[in-house]
């Protein structure tokens, strides 16, 4: 189900205090979980264990923080920040809740 070309998605968290806020996928822990942050309250040094099942997937990627990614480096929260809210700029929320 998970897979590598999942790094770098907007996904919409369903459960918990962050229900229906955005974040973006940037590491894959195991087939259950996956590690995602904001850039702003899930900062990249203190990021989130999201069970997959907890999770609303896009076909939105944020392509800044996958070049990063790819090159093996962690981008800065503001980068992470800055493609969420291009993406949710541009309209494309893909049909959920802005927060």
């Amino acid at each position: 189900m998970i897979s590598e070309n999942m790094l770098g998605r907007i996904v919409y968290s369903r459960n918990g205090r962050d229900k229906g806020r955005p974040f973006v996928i940037i590491r894959i822990v195991n087939e259950r979980y996956v590690i995602v942050s904001d850039g702003d309250i899930r900062k990249i040094e203190n990021p989130k264990m999201k069970n997959v099942k907890h999770l609303q997937y896009t076909n939105l990627k944020a392509n800044e923080v996958i070049d990063y990614l790819n090159r093996g480096e962690i981008p800065d929260n503001h980068i992470i920040k800055r493609n969420i809210r291009q993406i949710l700029e541009r309209g494309e929320t893909d049909g959920k809740e802005v927060w």
